[in-house]
């Protein structure tokens, strides 16, 4: 039976990383440690046989994925579909500062990370309506391949979510560490395995 697999990673770690923040589609930079997690994860997948190499087109992914698919002799494929959910107004504010500030909606947040709309921004439901396509595009066009994907936190807990079948509401039931990477087969007859998570 084929497959494809997917290496999926989360960009490494970001300026202003020290307080939780929603950075959105923000282009923020890599920090030195950030950065120090690519090359990481590029020794640590150096030997694996990539097909092709795909990337959120924010810099903080862009920047990494160029690492990884150059040591394939490889350019990395960008998608603005895989960038992180659009966090609209609330975009580059911490969690604390949005409590403080908008502390209704907030709770209504908390209440419905699904379909509560980021003020000016998206929702899950409209994340994962521009990610899921890419997703079943990517994994038809490289079976018997493996391929890297770059993304963010957010769209990587919906593509782990959807490969195991559960539901968006358990978004924060998966953690997704700056530099992480997971691993999914996807096969021909539609059924995909998580063979690593948040590694």
């Amino acid at each position: 039976m084929n497959r494809a697999r997917v290496h999926l990673l989360r960009h490494g770690e970001v300026v202003g990383a020290e307080e939780r923040r929603y950075n959105g589609q923000a282009d923020v930079g890599l920090t030195p440690k950030g950065e120090a997690q690519y090359g990481f994860l590029a020794m640590r997948m150096k030997k694996l046989p990539i097909a092709a190499v795909y990337s959120s087109d924010l810099r903080r992914c862009v920047e990494g994925a160029r690492l990884l698919a150059g040591g394939y002799g490889l350019q990395p494929i960008l998608h603005p579909e895989l960038r992180e959910v659009d966090a609209g107004k609330w975009q580059g504010m911490t969690w604390s500062e949005i409590e403080k500030k908008h502390p209704k909606a907030w709770k209504q947040r908390l209440k419905d990370i699904v379909n509560f709309p980021f003020p000016g921004g998206e929702n899950l439901l409209d994340v994962a309506a521009r990610v899921r396509p890419l997703m079943v595009d990517i994994a038809a066009r490289h079976q018997g391949e493996d391929v890297i994907v770059v993304a963010h936190g957010g769209v990587n807990r919906i593509l782990l979510l959807d490969a195991i079948g559960a539901p968006l509401e358990a978004m924060f039931g998966i953690e997704q560490d700056f530099g992480c990477m997971n691993c999914i087969d996807y096969f021909d007859d539609g059924r995909s395995v998580v063979r690593l998570l948040n590694g």
